[in-house]
């Protein structure tokens, strides 16, 4: 994809990003009161929205202008997206994680690496996710009798990669039933 798309056509796609991505940058920074980040985050989902609609954006007679228009809609929509999840502060709060033991997790996830790809996604889904048997097979294309098996066979090949190291962590008394 190089070159016009026809001669003394619109510049491809490619082309057209390379050439009005420093401009759209500025509008965005602009726009974001000088967040670098976002106004690059903006660029990209303004090209991204752009290249689905290439074909019938290519044919404008200013695509740069529909680019800029694009660009503030992007701006807008996200800023009003925004608005009602994100909360701006300068402080965090210091919270220590307390969801489990990490020795455990990491020694899990060791194990889950192990795992061959098939295997590790019926245990995530299931027992990370906590999806159901029917939700696994339709997300893995598989049938839930397939799901129940390999579930089973993965959890004993889990076992016995842990051995007694499940069994020790366990044993503690943070992991005993209250």
């Amino acid at each position: 994809m190089t070159g016009s798309t026809a001669p003394g056509g619109p510049p491809d796609f490619l082309e057209f990003a390379a050439a009005r991505g420093r401009q759209l940058y500025k509008t965005a920074y602009l726009l974001t009161g000088g967040d670098a980040h976002l106004a690059e985050d903006l660029v990209q989902e303004a090209l991204s929205r752009m290249f689905v609609r290439w074909r019938r954006v290519s044919r404008l007679e200013n695509p740069a202008g529909y680019a800029q228009t694009v660009l503030v809609n992007t701006f807008i929509s996200l800023r009003r997206r925004r608005s009602s999840s994100e909360r701006v502060t300068g402080e965090f709060p210091e919270l220590a994680v307390t969801d489990g033991d990490p020795a455990l997790r990491v020694t899990l996830l060791d194990a889950l690496r192990r795992m061959s790809r098939q295997d590790r996604a019926v245990l995530v889904l299931r027992f990370w996710e906590d999806r159901s048997v029917e939700e696994t097979a339709a997300a893995l294309q598989l049938t839930s009798t397939a799901v129940r098996s390999r579930s089973h066979r993965a959890l004993g090949r889990m076992r016995a990669q842990l051995g007694g190291s499940v069994t020790e962590f366990a044993d503690r008394p943070e992991h005993r039933s209250r």
